[in-house]
């Protein structure tokens, strides 16, 4: 797999040329400079290429615009292939001059030379002002209407060596999405995984913006890990950025295959971390909560809050017999190795299939022991054949006669029954009503 780096100063339209190439909403997008903060990464598709998308370059000794900078320059040296994007409308400035300085002596990899925003020529500056970058001739393309588009995959496309190895994302790659509030430190955890200061930790809240979607190995397993924003509760958010951030936090819930939600454990749990790992619930996502900071818990503390956490994560959800709560490190590092060892077991769990005859003895066992209620018309419900009909989340159809509105309370109470006998108590399991025909209506 070969890295595209796209490069330039803020506001240049990289992260909308991110979400072009890559087919993707992944880049947050917004007319202010400087939104993106971290690396975000994401593939060509049909290409073997990972594009990168930094943050624009600026001159910064200190704070996140520094670290921003700092990451972006050593994306560029670890490049394959660079674009690097300057503004058609606002011409060639004194800062994209000193960047591409930097990208020479950074790089020697091929560089493609983008004028964006060149939708219009009547509002194009001059355009012979950008052969002082050293790039050779540049392209004009838009960004927004992917105009130019496929001179870039032509640029692209001759860069293929023999040797090249077409790659899509694997469905072996297990899709880790890491969630929490503000300052929990969830890029502390992301950047302990990938063993590299990757993302951007400051003793700040918000301080990630993107969902950055990160491919690594980690304890024996292929995984796509997922930073993501800080969620705040809606009243403590007054800026549009941070909506659009936390949209896509709650999306990466729906892409992911197990979230990983971060609690700072020297705090009380609050309702909006609750509210998290019911969306996680409804989704039919395995969850993994993550007490962090446990070593700044006093040891003749920690049986009693942790007895604490798990009794109101417990209490909190039905849909879960024993939620999956696990002490950690991140900064560290204790604890890590563990849980990723138990949300393994439970993905290899949920991708499993349970005998159709043992499932059918279980549901008639708890039929047996606990009556259907009567309908609204009082018919009753006659469960007449059981059988699991997906993974991921585990789904479970039961064929009914008699009664159609079969109150949540029993459903509840099957699905309990079933995950205890199946020992998937720590899983979502879904169950679903299939009416059988009575051939003598």
């Amino acid at each position: 797999m070969k890295n595209i780096v796209i490069v330039g100063r803020p506001n240049t339209g990289k992260s909308t040329l991110f979400n072009g190439l890559t087919n993707s909403r992944d880049a947050l997008v917004h007319d202010r400079p400087g939104v993106t903060r971290d690396v975000i990464s994401g593939r060509i598709p049909n290409r073997p290429w990972t594009v990168f998308d930094t943050a624009g370059l600026e001159n910064a000794k200190s704070g996140i615009a520094q670290n921003s900078t700092d990451m972006a320059i050593k994306t560029i040296e670890n490049a394959d292939a660079i674009l690097f994007v300057v503004d058609g409308r606002t011409g060639l400035t004194p800062m994209d001059l000193e960047w591409a300085k930097l990208v020479h002596k950074k790089s020697k990899a091929p560089a493609l030379l983008l004028i964006n925003k060149s939708e219009s020529t009547k509002r194009l500056a001059d355009v012979h002002d950008f052969y002082k970058l050293g790039f050779g001739e540049p392209l004009l393309i838009s960004a927004e209407h992917k105009r130019g588009f496929g001179e870039i995959y032509e640029f692209i496309d001759s860069l293929y060596t023999a040797e090249t190895v077409e790659h899509e994302e694997s469905d072996k790659e297990i899709k880790i999405a890491v969630l929490g509030q503000p300052n929990v430190g969830k890029s502390t955890f992301v950047n302990r995984v990938l063993g590299e200061q990757r993302q951007i930790v400051m003793d700040a809240p918000g301080i990630t913006r993107d969902t950055v979607k990160i491919p690594t190995r980690f304890y024996g397993r292929d995984i796509v890990i997922m930073d993501t924003a800080g969620l705040r509760r809606k009243a403590g958010v007054k800026d549009d950025v941070e909506t659009l951030s936390a949209l896509k936090s709650l999306d990466a819930i729906e892409k992911s295959d197990i979230v990983i939600l971060i609690v700072d454990a020297t705090k009380n749990i609050e309702n909006q971390a609750l509210g998290i790992a019911a969306r996680v619930y409804d989704a039919g996502k395995i969850l993994c909560v993550a007490l962090n900071k446990w070593d700044l818990v006093e040891p003749e503390e920690r049986d009693e809050k942790l007895l604490k956490l798990k009794h109101q994560f417990t209490n909190s959800f039905h849909q879960i017999i024993k939620p999956l709560i696990l002490a950690i490190s991140a900064e560290k590092g204790t604890g890590v190795q563990n849980l990723f060892k138990r949300i393994y077991e439970q993905w290899d769990i949920s991708n499993t299939d349970a005998p159709t005859s043992l499932i059918n003895r279980i549901v008639e066992k708890l039929v047996a022991e606990r009556q259907p209620p009567m309908s609204r018309l009082k018919r009753p419900m006659k469960i007449k054949f059981a059988r699991q009909t997906g993974h991921h989340p585990i789904k479970i159809t039961i064929n009914v006669g008699g009664a159609s509105d079969i109150p949540e309370s029993y459903t509840r109470y099957l699905r309990r029954g079933i995950a205890t006998a199946l020992h998937m108590e720590h899983l979502p399991i879904i169950i679903e009503y299939q009416k059988s025909e009575n051939p003598f209506d």
